[in-house]
């Protein structure tokens, strides 16, 4: 991550502040979170953030995503922060993507309200989210076979969202890292040059190994709907009601 931590909360706050709003966290996601970021790779900025209370309350409360692109330092930038109201409500909704942000341990703004949206979002997964993953890499295969050339970093992102799904339900635990993913759900080594591939902008994919992936993926899918079968995560979120109250306090400025 060569842009400074002090600049990317830099941006993060400006861009917050400018609606009128408070950041409760902001982290990174994207290619920076998943091992495989490239030089030009850009920064994904993503977190959630509390809208004043006469906003919310109001009949025109306006839009509870902010959002920004631009250049910064020449790196493309992208921010999507949601109102913790949004925000909370997809976490109760299987959505895997919000709780990889949460959890990102690329962390721009944090703090004690982000440790404990952490502890109470680990009492929020469930096994169902199986179709988030599922989904997640069935569009991305989609997108594979229309592209011309194939790209490594789609497959990348199909090994990913299967490993990190695999993962949340075995090991109830969210990793968006497909290294440390490697690590705890060996393949064989040609996933890794994938992500050295990446890296070093080594596109397109080679397809006269494409088949060789897409036997292994096609194995990944079966641990995943074995890993869903097997897992111990419950059928619904254990702690949403304390993470309303959570919210409630928020929102009164009980922190």
């Amino acid at each position: 991550m060569d842009l400074p931590p002090d600049l990317l909360r830099g941006i993060a706050l400006r861009k917050i502040s400018e609606e009128g709003a408070t950041p409760i966290f902001v982290t990174i996601s994207g290619a920076h979170l998943y091992g495989f970021a490239s030089a030009d790779s850009d920064f994904d900025i993503r977190g959630s953030h509390l809208m004043p209370l006469d906003r919310i309350v109001s009949l025109h409360s306006g839009d509870e995503t902010i959002e920004y692109s631009g250049v910064e330092d020449g790196r493309e930038i992208d921010l999507v922060s949601h109102d913790a109201g949004k925000f909370f409500r997809l976490m109760l909704k299987k959505n895997g993507y919000v709780m990889e942000q949460i959890f990102s341990p690329l962390v721009v703004i944090g703090g004690p309200v982000l440790d404990e949206l952490r502890e109470i979002a680990g009492g929020c997964l469930t096994r169902h989210l199986v179709h988030h993953y599922a989904g997640f890499a069935e569009n991305q295969l989609k997108l594979l076979d229309k592209e011309e050339p194939k790209r490594v970093k789609t497959l990348l992102y199909v090994y990913r969202v299967l490993l990190t799904g695999i993962h949340v339900l075995s090991a109830g635990e969210i990793e968006s890292s497909l290294p440390k993913l490697l690590g705890a759900h060996p393949q064989d080594g040609e996933v890794a040059e994938l992500i050295d591939s990446k890296i070093r902008e080594a596109e397109p994919l080679d397809e006269r190994r494409l088949g060789a992936h897409m036997s292994r993926i096609a194995k990944l899918r079966g641990q995943l709907d074995q890993a869903f079968s097997n897992s111990k995560l419950p059928e619904i979120p254990a702690r949403s009601r304390d993470l309303d109250e959570f919210l409630v306090r928020l929102r009164l400025g009980r922190r």
